[in-house]
């Protein structure tokens, strides 16, 4: 019986370890699906100091129980535009910080309060609260609120675990310096293939509590869970937008300035926190210790970085551009976006506009070949080139968006996120179709012969074109006009459409021009008149679609 003991220790350790990452996972996900666009008005609020930046993060690492979620988090929200390089950076140190509220909890409910008399009642309410809410608002707090019972469950099944085990279970490591350069690298182990530091912390604080770890070896693996806490990161902004390559950057030299420091100071920061707290209660908690120094040398790694910070915006802002320089790669897109439907919503909002711009962009090189003045310039060299660079680039581009799409409507949508999402893919048809036609247009002014003592053709085209030239400029999503001046630009061209139509036919059938060059005209004409309308229909429709939320000023 007693030869099977580890055994069975082990397994209710792994079973621990098991249902606390269920709890986090359903936890997580929970709140942010029930925080929707709330938390969009809570980071654009909040954010606007690097005080104000670090409070959220802090604040809202508190509320998600994991600062790898809210630095992922803060990425997709740096991808979709809501929030600049700057806020985001301190909403990431605020995370580290807020890290510490899980040992927090551990300490104080895990091992202070009989677990059954608060976890299971919360796993009946959460999962009532689900199964009745379903994709609703109710039914995302009802998941959270059973994972957070789901995860102190897990607590009590690790501290049980190791109880069973007992204090000579685990090999012992070292007081000395190579000792704890083992510990750190098992804490970037444990969080790595746990991918979760605060289930590392947890583990190393039931080991510490059942004595089978040290208080000065927990320490380091705490050390060693910030630094593997990094990699999550590093992973979603791999793929992710200039910006959020900062900041997952940013994001690992906090964590790594903070365990420098935090590890040269392991052994007089253990024995002042021990000292203090023998002072002030008589006696000295190991686990109560350790979430001490946890706190400790997060907060001396934001303490380090607040003077840093400055220089270190303006070291990562010279990083990372050549992604920015390459057009035909998302902007706003990843997959980070993706798992939250807001966030996903007002990135394509914002990836559409620029999908606008470069079709437009197209639009007006294309038109600036055709006679829009007199006299008419020649073509500047490579043109037919750059043309065939830019459809390519929207195209490429289009078929991200289309996957974007397909990936983001694989969860369950808000009502609202639903209803434009068709919308903007409806929009994103009439600039594929804009772009392809004015792609011809422009090959077709090209290869048009430069006429000579037929000034009735120039006469009659210049008009038109400068029209169209001019709609393009004006009906540039980035440009920012007002709808009225769209419909304006759109109803000049109408009337310079008609006007060179019939200035064309009248000198084709008086003799004055060749009736196969009018006939030629005509049709270039009508095709830049359907481009125009295709233009005009996606401006109308994205300015009817409701406000985007703006990023904070950096």
């Amino acid at each position: 019986m007693t030869s099977a003991t580890p055994l069975v220790s082990a397994g209710t350790l792994l079973g621990g370890i098991g249902l606390f990452l269920l709890g986090m996972t359903m936890l997580t996900g929970g709140l942010k699906l029930a925080a929707g666009k709330a938390l969009e008005r809570m980071l654009a609020a909040w954010t606007r100091t690097p005080l104000h930046g670090l409070a959220t993060g802090v604040a809202l690492t508190a509320l998600v129980q994991s600062s790898t979620a809210m630095t992922v988090a803060a990425i997709g929200f740096v991808n979709a535009g809501l929030l600049g390089f700057t806020p985001a950076l301190w909403v990431v140190f605020g995370s580290n910080l807020g890290s510490s509220v899980t040992g927090w909890l551990v300490a104080w409910l895990g091992f202070a309060v009989k677990v059954d008399a608060f976890a299971l009642p919360f796993i009946g309410l959460g999962m009532a609260l689900h199964l009745t809410g379903g994709a609703t608002r109710r039914g995302a707090l009802g998941q959270a609120v059973a994972g957070f019972g789901v995860l102190f469950l897990g607590i009590e099944l690790l501290r049980e675990g190791f109880t069973g085990l007992g204090p000579q279970t685990l090999p012992p490591l070292a007081a000395d310096l190579p000792g704890r350069l083992l510990g750190v690298l098992i804490g970037v182990l444990m969080t790595v293939v746990l991918q979760a530091s605060s289930a590392t912390l947890a583990i190393v604080l039931t080991a510490v509590a059942g004595g089978s770890l040290p208080v000065e070896a927990g320490a380091a693996i705490v050390i060693g869970a910030n630094l593997g806490t990094t990699l999550t990161g590093i992973l979603a902004a791999l793929r992710a937008t200039p910006n959020a390559r900062r900041l997952a950057a940013a994001h690992v030299l906090f964590n790594v300035v903070a365990a420098m420091a935090a590890f040269a100071l392991l052994a007089p920061l253990l024995a002042a926190i021990h000292a203090v707290g023998v002072w002030l209660t008589g006696r000295g908690d190991a686990v109560t210790q350790l979430v001490i120094f946890h706190t400790t040398f997060n907060a001396l790694g934001v303490l380090l970085m607040w003077p840093l910070s400055g220089p270190l915006v303006r070291f990562l802002q010279a990083r990372f551009r050549s992604t920015e320089e390459d057009e035909a790669r998302p902007r706003y897109l990843d997959r980070n976006v993706a798992a939250v439907p807001t966030l996903a919503l007002q990135a394509l909002r914002r990836e559409m506009e620029r999908v606008g711009h470069l079709a437009m962009r197209l639009g007006m090189d294309a038109m600036r070949l055709a006679p829009c003045a007199l006299p008419w310039p020649p073509a500047p060299p490579q043109a037919q080139e750059r043309l065939a660079r830019q459809l390519q680039t929207l195209e490429q581009l289009q078929q991200q968006v289309g996957a974007f799409v397909g990936e983001a409507g694989r969860q369950p949508l808000p009502s609202d996120v639903a209803a434009q999402m068709p919308e903007l893919l409806r929009i994103a048809a009439y600039y594929d179709t804009l772009a392809r036609v004015m792609h011809q247009v422009g090959l077709q002014a090209l290869r048009a012969p430069r006429p000579t003592g037929e000034p009735p053709l120039l006469d009659a085209l210049v008009p038109a074109c400068a029209a169209a030239l001019a709609f393009f400029e004006t009906a540039d999503p980035q440009a920012g006009a007002a709808p009225a001046a769209i419909d304006a630009a759109r109803a000049t061209f109408d009337t310079a459409y008609e006007d060179a139509k019939l200035a064309l036919l009248r000198a084709g059938a008086q003799g004055a021009l060749d009736v196969a060059a009018v006939h030629g005209w005509v049709g270039q004409l009508g095709d830049l008149r359907r481009a125009v309308e295709q233009g005009h229909k996606a401006a109308a429709r994205l300015a009817a679609l409701p406000p985007l939320v703006g990023p904070p000023e950096i």
